[in-house]
């Protein structure tokens, strides 16, 4: 199984490591911003997990290569999505990026009909096996 990084988790990771490099060399210093850029990068460390689990199951669009259900996928059906977004939040609280917060915002939709566009096409794959995974996981 494949478990390298494709270029588009390259290019969103990289973007990451850009805010995350600006709020820890110019970010405004106290426990908020200690304690959010602290989450963010465990959320990027669960998000990169997450990521190499799904291995070649892993697409841009939504397609049933195979149902991973084990490691993070044990417990959560989206982790990319839940810790990549987390990961994006907190370090912009530690930017105070609070007009970035809108279009954070913004994007939640967005992820929450990627999401849903996925379940759609594993339920259609999977059927009752799916329907079991779904129903032992969280988001």
């Amino acid at each position: 199984m494949n478990r390298g990084l494709r270029p588009i988790d390259a290019v969103m990771f990289a973007f990451y490591l850009l805010l995350l490099v600006l709020a820890v060399v110019g970010g405004p210093r106290g426990l908020v911003w200690l304690v959010s850029l602290g989450l963010s990068v465990v959320c990027a460390g669960l998000w990169v997990l997450a990521r190499l689990e799904l291995g070649r199951s892993f697409s841009v669009g939504a397609e049933a290569h195979e149902l991973v259900t084990t490691g993070l996928y044990e417990k959560f059906r989206n982790p990319i999505y839940l810790f990549g977004t987390a990961a994006f939040l907190l370090v912009l609280v530690g930017l105070e990026g609070w007009s970035a917060l809108v279009v954070w915002c913004v994007l939640i939709p967005v992820q929450v009909v990627r999401a849903r566009r996925e379940q759609r096409v594993l339920e259609l794959a999977f059927g009752d096996q799916y329907a079991a995974y779904r129903a032992s996981t969280w988001f």
